[in-house]
């Protein structure tokens, strides 16, 4: 016979932004400060961080705080942040002219940005 583990759900709530017109490099700087921590803290440091990314991480951050609120019932005091994480989307090729008539590529990157939000026991 063999022994069934029964683990018991987990109840995360989540948030993705897709196709976000910032490279994963950048936004991967700013993921790795609130990694880990709680939320009240992550949007205090996402809130005063002066990087591109921190706007659109602060925002993502607030939305998958409400969808635990809303969707999971969920204790906003005991919420923290389990994972962040931003993968490379799409990139958009575009051209400018350069020097004697050549041209040359710009790539301008995009990224799906993800946050997990636990509640702490």
């Amino acid at each position: 016979m063999q022994e069934s583990n029964v683990d018991q759900a987990v109840l995360e709530a989540k948030a993705t932004l897709k196709y976000a017109r910032i490279s994963a490099r950048k936004v991967k700087i700013v993921a790795d400060l609130i990694r880990g921590k709680n939320t009240n803290e992550a949007l205090a440091i996402v809130k005063y961080t002066p990087k591109a990314a921190s706007e659109i991480i602060e925002k993502l951050l607030k939305s998958a705080i409400s969808n635990a609120e809303n969707n999971h019932n969920m204790n906003i005091n005991n919420l923290y942040v389990t994972e962040i994480y931003a993968n490379q989307g799409p990139t958009l090729k575009r051209i400018r002219p350069a020097a004697k008539g050549s041209a040359v590529r710009i790539r301008k990157r995009t990224c799906h940005i993800t946050i997990v939000l636990r509640e702490k026991e």
